[in-house]
């Protein structure tokens, strides 16, 4: 079964190569265009199915340059799951850093999302040092501030990513959603790689301001296509 899939998916990526840019008469373009149609009617499948089985699956690497773990960490996890993708931290001399493994597109943007998040932390943080007479250890209530809001964007990203989940269902795009997770399992458990759950806060915290930074969390909007490189608070 699987060397038909691969041999379907040979014949498919030829003929849509046919192309007039690629050299081909424009008759014969148009008749590659039919034989597509015809091998994709014929075997019931989309174009899409195509592809996925085509794409390949890759890691980021995120480096945090902290020995401790950072506000982010907080929401990491929800980053990769929101964008289909599997992460784990790796402690080494130089600081804590964060994998993230999956198919191309979905690191693309979970890329995306991880450089949104990190950068609406800091702008939020400074608008509220600004706003508020803060007195006593500042670099505490930044960490403070900054995983409150870690924490409420993650609830976030949990309930977009259901809200998604149905949509699919409701329109019948889970086949794909399920054929892109079928390949990302599979070649992430060659990696062999146990993943476990760690601690979301490993220190105290001031609960007030804590509590300001979870406010602030939810104002973050996420646009939908990972070309936009722009946050809306």
């Amino acid at each position: 079964m699987r060397q038909s899939i691969d041999n379907l998916r040979a014949k498919i990526h030829a003929l849509r190569a046919k192309t007039i840019a690629n050299g081909c008469t424009e008759a014969e373009a148009l008749a590659a265009a039919e034989k597509v149609a015809d091998l994709l009617d014929r075997n019931e499948i989309s174009i899409y199915d195509v592809d996925v089985f085509n794409s390949q699956c890759g890691k980021l690497v995120i480096e945090t340059g902290r020995k401790t773990k950072t506000p982010i960490s907080a929401c990491i996890g929800e980053i990769a799951l929101y964008c289909n993708c599997k992460v784990w931290a790796e402690k080494r001399e130089d600081g804590v850093r964060y994998i993230i493994f999956g198919l191309n597109d979905s690191i693309e943007a979970a890329n995306y999302v991880h450089d949104i998040v990190l950068k609406y932390l800091g702008k939020m943080w400074g608008d509220y040092k600004d706003s508020n007479k803060l007195v006593g250890n500042l670099r505490s209530q930044k960490s403070s501030y900054q995983f409150g809001m870690a924490v409420s964007i993650a609830h976030k990203l949990n309930k977009l990513k259901s809200i998604r989940d149905e949509n699919n269902r409701g329109t019948g795009g889970s086949d794909l959603v399920l054929a892109r997770h079928a390949i990302v399992e599979a070649e992430f458990a060659k990696l062999q790689i146990n993943l476990r759950r760690g601690k979301v806060l490993g220190k105290k915290v001031f609960l007030g301001v804590f509590g300001a930074g979870q406010v602030a969390g939810q104002s973050l909007t996420l646009h939908e296509g990972v070309q936009d490189k722009e946050y809306v608070p």
